[in-house]
C-alpha cells in the first residue's frame, strides 16, 4: 500500500512494523519518524487506525487467559489477511455476545 506521494519514511516501512508502533517496541526516534508519516499518509493513518481498533477490540473481548483456540486461531487468521492486504468480506467479521465469552452459560 503506498498513497503515491513521496515521503521521507517509505509507506511499507511503516506498515512492515506498525505492530511494534502499535506496542511500543521500537525508539521513541522510530516512533516520531512513524508519527510524522501517518500526518502526511492518510492511507498509512487509515491502517494505523484500523489495526489499532483490532488491538483494542480483541484485548478487550479476549483479555481473559482463558480463550479459546478456535477463537485466537480465527483472530490470527483475519489478522493474516488483513496484513496481507486481502479485504475481509464483512459478512465474515466474526462478532462475539456475552454467551460467546469463556465461562458463559450455554443457552
Amino acid at each position: 500500500m503506498s498513497c503515491g506521494e513521496p515521503h521521507e519514511t517509505d509507506c511499507a516501512e511503516v506498515l512492515d512494523h506498525l505492530y511494534e508502533f502499535l506496542d511500543r517496541e521500537m525508539p521513541d526516534s522510530d516512533c516520531t519518524k512513524f508519527e510524522v508519516h501517518f500526518e502526511e499518509c492518510s492511507p498509512c493513518l487509515e491502517k494505523y487506525g484500523l489495526e489499532q481498533a483490532v488491538k483494542k477490540l480483541v484485548k478487550r473481548c479476549c483479555g481473559q487467559d482463558d480463550v479459546p483456540s478456535d477463537l485466537r486461531a480465527k483472530v490470527m487468521g483475519r489478522i493474516d489477511l488483513i496484513r496481507s492486504g486481502q479485504a475481509v468480506p464483512e459478512h465474515e467479521v466474526p462478532t462475539r455476545t456475552g454467551a460467546d465469552l469463556p465461562g458463559a452459560a450455554a443457552e
